[in-house]
């Protein structure tokens, strides 16, 4: 989940490479370090500190390292504390190279041993550091100076998943970089290249990429680059263009990232769902190879995915059961394959993340190709791992999103999930075209919709200010309304650090219940559908326990007032498409409980954006 960052070119490397792990700093904040190559001695000058990227910033402004070439990283901590000395980027015995590294280096222990055993000394506690001696080692051995062949050599002897970026100080005008499993995507600029985990750490200088395959190693000049696999064979690749810009990435104005994306929703909706008809009438999606003959065939559709993208796929089981009478599993991807499920050619498995390179999610990927099942990926990130590795891919189109608690990454997610149920419901011959362009239509009213509820949210940061010294809160909702309890919960514990759990409300009387004491916040998702005098009855048995009713209702509906100590209202909308609105108080709440709480919303404890590691 580290932010790596690489330069070589004309500019002040320090520059770039600091302002690329500030873009990247969602990825991991427990340490941060870079190198920088001085040429004249030369020497690699390195400086490296626990805790945030400002730490590092204090330290580099005490003496600033001058040089064209450099390498960062921005740390979530697996193997080691969050400290200086496990701080990254790592060197071998002789101070002459320098390595960065994302992911786990699962037999470094074996590796560690043997460099022990052969005199090497190692300071830190971190896999990474084994690499940094075993490039010693492969460079001091093999041919003079080649130190792309001494990296893809200790590439063969690693197992695990990681990247890793390397510089060494007898060659300034050379990074060397190398993937197997997790993101490392080249920028391509005039006289200068960039190396990063994300094109938001280069976005400011180009926005020509190319994405890097798998088992693949990046030799990285001024004048250009080279790709290879291990066997040092140049393979070649497509580049692509990033569609938006620095302004896209930055605050505008907002105290925090995840405030201004929380403001974005609608525009991010309307870019997911806008042109999705084609010439013909028919919905498409970005990337398929999935014939309408073999979509006909399938009798099972499972959805795999993490964290809030999880919450999203139960919505998007609703939607493709009701319109394509097709039966859906929902699983977490951690646990998918491990529990061997019965997979085939008739069996289509929706994976879904924001950056397409969530580790759980990119190996449920791969476990359902073996299976020879059908994949489609949603994501927000084009040319992503699950992308590149999927039968099919839609594309969410949510521009950049820097808060680690995701907010339009899964409001985008909802869109494309109503929209793959469509596509399959289209093609499978389950809903007539006209059906298929009426629903399309009502998802069309959502953006503007989402923009009126964000103007009512006045009232919901009062009652978070107000709460937020409460240390336990409970979120309720019956059919699409569960999945966003879970997500309420989710958005409050992540941001808040607050004990808070959802449930379907219809098992709060099986034990649950237990938990209502007097004055305990119980949020409810009360927005109308066919199960509404039922959630009526919820909420009356929890507020007769003595809880404080937190009632989001639809404009109009009488029926909760009597029940509900507190009211949020919400435009109305067809009930399956309701999570979309509901979700943005979910997010507002959450967002002012933990502001109020004095907590940073962008950067919450032990988290980072894009879990690639299992």
């Amino acid at each position: 989940m580290c932010g790596i960052v690489g330069y070589v070119g004309e500019q002040q490397a320090l520059d770039v490479v600091v302002d690329g792990l500030r873009r990247l700093e969602y990825r991991g904040y427990d340490s941060a370090g870079v190198a920088v190559l001085d040429a004249t001695g030369p020497r690699l000058q390195i400086e490296r500190r626990a805790g945030k990227l400002a730490n590092l910033e204090a330290a580099l402004a005490q003496g600033r390292l001058a040089g064209t070439l450099g390498i960062g990283h921005t740390r979530w901590a697996t193997h080691g504390a969050p400290t200086d000395r496990n701080a990254h980027p790592h060197t071998d015995c002789s101070g002459a190279v320098a390595v960065v590294h994302n992911g786990t280096i699962e037999n470094f222990a074996d590796l560690r041993e043997g460099l022990e055993a052969r005199g090497h000394e190692l300071t830190s506690d971190t896999d990474t550091e084994a690499v940094a001696h075993l490039i010693e080692e492969r460079y001091a051995a093999g041919e003079e100076g080649d130190l792309a062949a001494a990296v893809r050599g200790v590439c063969a002897s690693l197992e695990g998943s990681y990247v890793l970026v390397v510089a060494h100080r007898d060659h300034p005008d050379l990074v060397v970089g190398a993937r197997r499993n997790l993101p490392l995507v080249v920028g391509i600029g005039d006289g200068e290249n960039f190396l990063a985990s994300d094109v938001t750490a280069f976005i400011a200088h180009t926005r020509e990429a190319r994405a890097l395959d798998q088992d693949q190693v990046v030799e990285l000049r001024r004048e250009g680059v080279v790709v290879t696999d291990l066997d040092g064979v140049e393979v070649g690749g497509e580049c692509f263009h990033v569609d938006w810009d620095t302004a896209a990435a930055e605050k505008a104005g907002f105290d925090y990232f995840m405030l201004k994306e929380i403001q974005e929703q609608p525009d991010a909706v309307r870019d997911t769902i806008g042109g999705r008809f084609g010439l013909d009438g028919r919905l498409r999606l970005d990337e398929l190879s999935i014939s309408d003959e073999d979509v006909r065939g399938f009798e099972k559709v499972f959805i795999v995915a993490a964290g809030s993208s999880y919450h999203s796929g139960l919505v998007g089981k609703y939607a493709i059961e009701r319109w394509c009478r097709l039966p859906v599993e929902v699983e977490m991807a951690s646990e998918f394959r491990y529990r061997d499920p019965v997979l085939d050619r008739h069996t289509l498995v929706v994976a879904i993340s924001q950056s397409g390179e969530t580790a759980d999610t990119l190996e449920a990927v791969r476990h359902a190709r073996q299976q020879r099942a059908w994949v489609l990926t949603i994501s927000n990130t084009v040319g992503s791992s699950m992308a590149r590795e999927s039968d099919a891919a839609f594309y969410t189109r949510g521009g950049p999103e820097i808060a680690v608690a995701s907010t339009k990454a899964v409001m985008t997610q909802l869109a494309a999930v109503y929209l793959a149920g469509l596509y399959l419901a289209q093609v499978r011959g389950t809903r007539d075209p006209d059906e298929v362009r009426s629903h399309f239509r009502d998802l069309e009213t959502v953006p503007a919709l989402i923009t009126e509820v964000l103007s009512r949210m006045d009232a919901t940061r009062k009652l978070a200010r107000d709460l937020s010294g409460e240390e336990r809160v409970l979120f309720l909702g019956r059919h699409v309304g569960y999945p966003m309890a879970l997500e309420g919960a989710l958005k409050l514990k992540e941001l808040a650090y607050v004990s808070a759990e959802g449930m379907p409300a219809g098992e709060i009387k099986h034990g649950p219940i237990a938990l209502i004491d007097k004055g305990t916040p119980v949020v409810v998702l009360a927005t109308r559908h066919a199960l509404q005098a039922k959630l009526v009855t919820n909420i009356q048995e929890i507020r007769a326990r003595g809880a404080r009713t937190i009632v989001i209702a639809t404009d109009g509906d009488e029926t909760v007032i009597p029940y509900a100590d507190h009211l949020i209202r919400l435009p109305d909308t067809k009930s399956l498409l309701s999570p979309m609105l509901t979700l943005v108080p979910l997010q507002v709440f959450a967002a002012e409980f933990a502001m109020a709480r004095g907590l940073d919303v962008d950067q919450p404890r032990n988290l980072a954006k894009s879990v690639t590691v299992e």
